[in-house]
């Protein structure tokens, strides 16, 4: 028996598939592109092509596309972003107590206690510290994402940068281009700005302790990682697969709720051969006027999205 987690995101569309013990056997990664449904069909034809000849007992869904992708997949679970990251990492270890996950677009801080949330916070308004934001100034000084963080690293001086916006930080960053700071210690002030930032917003108000999990595909940038234990004064851990923890907290989650019912809703991945399209109208019903979306699988109406009353919602059995 195998389960699988979709953790659809407004940069990337992530993919997991465990084993009876709850094992990685397969991660993809996908950049979103705009496009979820084409992204999460991507994803499943890969699956096919190498995994046809399992038996997946049971599918999740999280992410900003979360609700978008369980119409598609026929999903046994939908869970929002802060219990999935929750779930994969006390699966992993049940002494973490903090969660810093940082995405492409967003960034989020997750307190655990007694193996529960007890409480979390989310920005999603400033990129500032965003791997979207990441990708961008690299760019800009002419290097590799990859090569970030090892920049940062070799640097004994961290030049100051305002991080507590986006736009700052970038003209701040240009400034000191200008005026001559080498390319490392430029990152390794970028990295403690926008780590600054996080813990000044993301962070404010929260009881940060060890055990520490860094998550998110801004993990991957040893940078920030470095910046934030200089920051704590503890160790910062990233798990193995730290870039897709929401896809494989949502699986166990799925797991749990097919062993509940009995049986699985999961359409199969054959989906991948499908054709969906997608079209929006303006309902007319109330003075809301609602902009309604619609999605149709091979010309059948499967799910409607964004009525407030459910008029439309809920008249698709899903």
């Amino acid at each position: 028996m195998h389960y699988l987690g979709v953790d659809v995101g407004s940069v990337s569309t992530n993919i997991v598939l465990l084993n009876h013990k709850l094992d990685v056997i397969e991660k993809i990664y996908l950049r979103t592109k705009g496009s979820p449904i084409k992204a999460v069909q991507e994803g499943f034809k890969i699956l096919k092509d190498k995994h046809d000849d399992i038996h997946i007992g049971a599918c999740g869904t999280t992410g900003s596309g979360r609700r978008v992708a369980e119409t598609l997949i026929g999903a046994d679970a939908v869970k929002n972003e802060i219990t999935s990251h929750a779930v994969a990492a006390l699966e992993i270890d049940k002494d973490v107590r903090t969660i810093i996950e940082i995405g492409g677009q967003d960034s989020k801080i997750i307190i655990l206690r007694n193996g529960v949330v007890s409480d979390f916070a989310m920005n999603t308004v400033c990129a500032a510290g965003t791997g979207s934001f990441l990708d961008r100034q690299a760019e800009r000084l002419d290097i590799q994402i990859e090569e970030f963080g090892d920049y940062a690293l070799k640097s004994n001086t961290s030049v100051r940068i305002a991080g507590r916006c986006a736009v700052f930080a970038e003209s701040d960053m240009i400034h000191k281009q200008q005026l001559g700071y080498n390319k490392s210690d430029i990152i390794r002030g970028l990295c403690d700005a926008l780590v600054r930032n996080y813990l000044n917003n993301v962070g404010k108000g929260k009881e940060i302790i060890p055990k520490l999990f860094f998550q998110g595909g801004v993990a991957a940038n040893i940078g920030i990682k470095s910046a934030f234990e200089r920051a704590l004064g503890f160790q910062v851990c990233i798990p193995e697969h730290y870039n897709v923890m929401g896809a494989i907290g949502v699986a166990i989650i799925a797991k749990e709720v097919v062993e509940n019912r009995g049986k699985t809703n999961f359409k199969g991945l054959g989906l991948a051969q499908s054709n969906f399209t997608s079209n929006s109208f303006e309902c007319d019903g109330c003075a809301n006027r609602c902009e309604v979306a619609k999605i149709s699988e091979n010309d059948k109406d499967i799910g409607c999205f964004g009525d407030r009353c459910g008029k439309w919602s809920n008249q698709i059995a899903i």
